[in-house]
């Protein structure tokens, strides 16, 4: 899998990925960004900074209907306002919980209501400084393109193993592969495709 990073760094530079001022705005930006473009999670973390609601204690207080509004155009607005109140909450009432070793943050997060495994990784990537690489929708296209096929742990496992334990690194090589999927596979420019030879496996 290196050399599949060195190709996307020789064509898309560092991206410098999460933006974020905080760890607690990096969780909440992972979980706004289920099913929306991150244009319009910018939006909503504007909103919430605007109330000073980027803040586990503020959050968690907020009524349920103004938060809505506030993460309205994030879609599924209602349901990402109760995730939001729920893990602020847990979070007030765990502090620490990011220091919290890898595997032990990973499950403890996963147990809350409407973290999945790659909400969950990139918590434990882009907050908690940890070494989780993140499998997302273009990680699967890209590596189905590439003839490898695989469930969300298995594909993981295929690029931890390959990789240095390094974050940075990780942090680098998922923002790499989101841009590049942006770029060419939600633009379908197959036949420009630079991982796999003239736009075919």
């Amino acid at each position: 899998m290196i050399e599949v990073y060195e190709k996307l760094l020789n064509k898309l530079g560092h991206k410098h990925w999460w933006p974020a001022d905080t760890p607690f705005e990096v969780v909440v930006g992972a979980i706004l960004t289920q099913q929306t473009r991150w244009e319009n999670v910018e939006r909503a973390i504007s909103n919430l900074k605007e109330k000073g609601l980027l803040d586990l204690q503020a959050l968690s207080m907020m009524e349920a209907e103004e938060l809505e509004d506030l993460v309205r155009c994030t879609g599924f607005y209602r349901q990402k306002a109760k995730r939001l109140k729920e893990v602020s909450t847990y979070f007030y009432e765990n502090p620490g919980i990011l220091e919290r070793p890898k595997e032990e943050l990973r499950e403890e997060l996963l147990a809350l209501n409407g973290i999945g495994d790659e909400t969950a990784d990139s918590i434990v990537l882009y907050a908690a400084e940890k070494p989780g690489f993140v499998i997302d929708a273009y990680t699967r296209k890209i590596c189905r393109c590439m003839g490898i096929e695989g469930n969300y742990g298995e594909l993981q496992s295929l690029f931890e193993d390959s990789l240095p334990q390094d974050v940075l690194l990780y942090k680098e090589f998922h923002a790499l592969i989101v841009e590049y999927g942006k770029q060419f596979c939600g633009k379908k420019r197959c036949a420009e495709c630079i991982l796999v030879e003239n736009g075919k496996m």
